[in-house]
């Protein structure tokens, strides 16, 4: 998990193909201190579950995410329900590239950019142990931490 402002790493999982992005939200989310407010969190498709729906209740942010391309509309008595049918007509209504920029979806890609200089510190876990594997991904997220504690590079459009 990634705060887009501070492009710092939150919270991180291992998990191997077995396990599905949406499974893995309450664990992330449990890492965050209750005492700290998550407003928002946003995902792909893939977190379009009723269980990351209801893991951002309990947190009492706003999910930000784009219902699959075959979503139906909930119950209205599911957790998230009316939040997902609303996104679902709103898509209808204006179309999927208009919701996204509306909605602010697409701060989503400083968390995908957060990630690529994770890859940049190693694409490969030198570890072969589970456990080691864990240790050596939460070190380059501690180490990716103090780069952007240092500072954030300034980007200049030069046209």
């Amino acid at each position: 998990m990634i705060d887009a402002d501070s492009h710092e790493v939150r919270a991180v999982e291992m998990t191997d193909h077995r396990h599905g992005d949406g499974e893995i939200v309450p664990g992330l989310l449990a890492q965050v201190p209750r005492a700290e407010r998550i407003g928002m969190i946003s995902g792909d498709g893939a977190y379009d579950t009723r269980g990351v729906y209801e893991a951002t209740a309990s947190r009492d942010a706003t999910l930000i995410v784009p219902p699959r391309r075959n979503g139906k509309p909930w119950r209205t008595r599911t957790t998230g329900a009316t939040a997902r049918n609303e996104t679902l007509r709103a898509i209808n209504r204006l179309g999927r590239r208009l919701w996204k920029r509306w909605s602010g979806y697409h701060r989503r890609s400083l968390a995908e950019t957060a990630m690529s200089r994770v890859k940049r510190l190693g694409e490969r876990l030198a570890a072969r142990d589970p456990g080691r594997q864990t240790a050596e991904v939460q070190i380059r997220c501690a180490i990716l931490n103090t780069f952007n504690a240092l500072g954030m590079p300034d980007t200049i459009v030069r046209t």
